[in-house]
């Protein structure tokens, strides 16, 4: 998970489920290969595994729970999506919020299988507070501007930039990611100049009409 890196998180939507999911999967793989941008995607738990199959690039899981194997009927198991080919999750995304004591949890249990942690942070404070915890990447979306029409980065570019200082100044070596409302070129490039490493991006690709398009949009802005 090279950076500068677009995470395509693939929800729950219909257009990012089953037949679907694997489709735009193939296209952020054959994109990522066209233009050597460093893309992962992160997909329901019951399609790691086939999609893992299907592609080069990383794939993520959109959550664990701090538990080992055993008797967790309902809960997800770190070590099955692994094993099922993941090589990173996403944790405490603004719609599956943890308290600090289970956020700490799940990424120590992450640490210890060597999967690759993407805490996300609902502002500057909430990333200083989970940089202490050392996940890998660190994605500061405001929940208010999720889904939107207006990018972070034109919005509030100010918690971007307050957001890496922070960060950075509690562990340099973790790579921060930005989202929320992100949907063309301007708001990544916007993004990186802010010292964002990357996006973490939902239905401005899996809601788009056309998703290679925009896909194809979201590169230029990150290469360029």
């Amino acid at each position: 998970m090279k950076t500068p890196i677009i995470i395509v998180n693939f929800k729950t939507y219909n257009e990012s489920t089953g037949e679907n999911s694997l489709n735009l999967a193939k296209i952020c793989d054959k994109l990522s290969k066209q233009t050597q941008a460093s893309i992962a995607v992160a997909v329901q738990t019951a399609e790691i595994n086939k999609i893992s199959e299907s592609i080069s690039i990383p794939v993520l899981s959109q959550h664990i729970d701090p538990i080992t194997p055993g008797r967790n009927t309902g809960f997800i198991l770190p070590e099955s999506v692994k094993q099922a080919g993941a090589k990173a999750t996403i944790i405490n995304h603004s719609e599956h919020r943890l308290d600090f004591e289970t956020l700490k949890q799940s990424i120590e249990k992450a640490k210890q299988i060597n999967l690759k942690v993407v805490a996300c942070a609902k502002d500057a404070d909430d990333a200083k507070k989970i940089a202490s915890l050392n996940p890998d990447f660190i994605a500061v979306e405001p929940p208010e501007l999720i889904g939107g029409d207006i990018s972070v980065s034109t919005a509030k570019p100010e918690v971007i930039e307050d957001s890496v200082k922070a960060i950075k100044s509690v562990n340099p070596d973790i790579k921060v990611l930005c989202g929320a409302g992100v949907k063309n070129s301007d708001d990544v490039r916007k993004a990186i100049e802010l010292g964002s490493q990357g996006i973490l991006v939902a239905s401005g690709i899996v809601k788009a009409e056309n998703q290679e398009q925009a896909i194809k949009d979201l590169i230029n802005g990150l290469i360029s």
